[in-house]
């Protein structure tokens, strides 16, 4: 946590001393699966855990025993089973595991709300972070799931303002408004939501492929649970339906195969243009060793990924009245990528979107009122579109 809070108050001194900017407000995005748990001076107490590190067992199974089971409780919260990925469970584990550190705890932080908790020294907590697949918020109920009231954890959730909420402070002499900060996925969400009004659904690609619905306020099923699927709140409280595709990190691992089969750079890939003449419609993988050249192998491994994609996507579509597929991050430059979504889905409008940091832009425009008199620049998505 040292260095974390060195860097924002080092990056925030080089921005306030470098007379070429004038700033007059702060707002923060980052991932929310992570809890700071601060004391009643408001420092940490713990490092920021991994929300990656392994669950223990036997208190996953006495938690979802006590409170409704593997099939109902995720129904609620709107989340699949993901142990630590579910942010209220670190939070459920300090207490049983460490006792002794749950005790010192005044607030428990999600990370974007710490952040802005270091500058504006006020301790809140935000919709987008707390509806982050984090087992906290009951979907159906729209309020704190009942688990953290038995628990007497409620007490230590900061109370929940508006994404929108600024407070004024004086930073470097400089009178400045400062977000609450946003979870990353639904701030990136944000600049879409703004200039888009007919129903859309965004594929935001890197290591994960998300698939992110705003107009499908169905509740999930068991089957979309089992497959991945989740729920996410927008800075307007409204439920975001969303399934989740490791795509980027096999594309990552089966490049790097192809390259050394074929003795090309790792990087091969990005040079790679669509060639509708490597596509066998019948074909639902490809064979490394049958093929004849680099290009051949990447169009069958991209064919065999793009019906995943269409699968996964297809979960959050039901239901809904999209017609058009925007797609940003990585692969939204892969010409390959784009135009074989643009075949399994061909009574969509799909489209490269491209705006640069999209995150800090959704954040930046949540508090837009409160910095900014002018009106919002009509040219801010660059839009391709596929057929």
């Amino acid at each position: 946590m040292q260095k974390l809070t060195g860097f924002i108050f080092q990056s925030l001194a080089e921005i306030f001393l470098n007379n070429e900017f004038d700033i007059t407000a702060i707002n923060f995005s980052a991932y929310g699966a992570s809890f700071v748990y601060i004391d009643e001076n408001g420092k940490p107490l713990t490092p920021l855990y991994n929300y990656l590190k392994k669950y223990p067992a036997p208190l996953q199974k006495k938690f979802y025993d006590d409170y409704g089971g593997e099939n109902k409780f995720p129904l609620e919260t709107a989340s699949p089973v993901l142990g630590s990925l579910n942010s209220g469970m670190q939070l459920y584990r300090i207490k049983n595991e460490k006792p002794e550190i749950y005790s010192r705890v005044k607030y428990a932080l999600h990370l974007p709300q710490y952040m802005s908790y270091l500058i504006s020294n006020i301790a809140v907590s935000d919709i987008t972070s707390i509806g982050c697949h984090t087992n906290l918020w009951n979907f159906e109920k729209n309020k704190y799931h009942g688990w953290i009231e038995k628990e007497n954890i409620v007490n230590m959730l900061a109370p929940i303002v508006s994404p929108g909420t600024t407070n004024s402070i004086s930073y470097y002499e400089k009178k400045v408004s400062v977000g609450i900060g946003l979870h990353d996925s639904s701030a990136a969400l944000i600049p879409y939501l703004k200039y888009f009004d007919e129903p859309f659904v965004l594929i935001s690609t890197g290591t994960w492929c998300i698939s992110l619905n705003p107009f499908n306020d169905s509740p999930l099923t068991v089957e979309q649970l089992q497959n991945d699927c989740l729920c996410y709140l927008t800075h307007e409280g409204k439920q975001v339906k969303a399934s989740r595709l490791f795509a980027g990190y096999e594309h990552e691992q089966q490049t790097k195969k192809i390259s050394a089969f074929f003795s090309k750079p790792m990087n091969y890939s990005n040079t790679i243009k669509f060639d509708e003449a490597f596509i066998n419609p019948g074909s639902s993988g490809y064979n490394l060793s049958l093929c004849k050249s680099y290009e051949e192998a990447y169009h069958g491994f991209m064919h065999y990924l793009i019906k995943k994609q269409f699968a996964s996507t297809k979960l959050i579509l039901d239901g809904s009245l999209v017609k058009r597929i925007f797609v940003d991050g990585g692969f939204s430059k892969n010409d390959v990528f784009m135009n074989l979504l643009a075949r399994v889905f061909p009574e969509m409008d799909i489209f490269a979107a491209s705006i640069p940091q999209a995150s800090a832009i959704g954040a930046a425009m949540v508090i837009h009122d409160a910095w900014n008199k002018k009106t919002l620049p009509e040219n801010l998505i660059e839009l391709k579109k596929y057929k």
